[in-house]
């Protein structure tokens, strides 16, 4: 079963691996830098296209962020 701290986890993962800053990162989405925060710390999720356009910038596959590649055989 898919938990959302996993996911709260893999994203923040991420996020962090990808080198780019939260301010950066933020630009690019057009979000504020608070939600990126927010993201890392697991406080909040981010919408379903925040999520996509996320994968999208850090070149992600967003199964493995939302912990579906344990359940594909």
């Amino acid at each position: 079963m898919i938990n959302i701290k996993q996911i709260h986890e893999k994203l923040a993962e991420e996020i962090k691996l990808s080198k780019l800053s939260q301010s950066e990162l933020a630009r690019r989405l057009n979000i504020s830098q608070s939600n990126i925060s927010h993201y890392i710390k697991g406080d909040k999720m981010p919408s379903l296209d925040t999520f996509a356009n996320i994968c999208a910038i850090l070149d992600l596959d967003a199964n493995e962020i939302l912990c579906k590649n344990s359940f594909i055989q």
